[in-house]
């Protein structure tokens, strides 16, 4: 079974909450980036909870089928980037998200709810 998008943002999404995730953000960069159509953003509180949710994005979506392409930073669990080609899921340390401050630097993208993300 293939998941949409859209399924795959609301897994990731919802997967986030279960492990009490921050500040879950999902970008729409599809008409500004060729690297990929959604970045979901959320943070944790400590290296450990980062880990946490990074491992539950991962577990939900295996569950469904769809492992990533790539995963960077789960060692270290300040910044967990987990690539599934049209999704990008960055799940940071409070403080590396601040650092980096990924919404501003896509800034032209568009913050979408959960119920707009759109199929291409």
């Amino acid at each position: 079974m293939t998941l949409s998008i859209q399924q795959i943002v609301d897994v990731a999404r919802n997967a986030a909450e279960e492990k009490k995730a921050q500040d879950i953000t999902v970008l729409n960069i599809s008409g500004i980036s060729v690297i990929c159509d959604y970045f979901v953003i959320c943070s944790g509180q400590t290296g450990i909870q980062v880990k946490a949710i990074a491992e539950n994005i991962i577990d939900r979506l295996i569950e469904r089928g769809v492992a990533p392409k790539r995963r960077e930073g789960l060692r270290e669990g300040n910044w967990i980037l987990l690539d599934y080609g049209d999704v990008v899921v960055h799940v940071f340390r409070e403080e590396e998200r601040a650092f980096y401050n990924l919404e501003r630097l896509w800034g032209d993208a568009q913050v979408v709810n959960n119920s707009v993300v759109s199929q291409n």
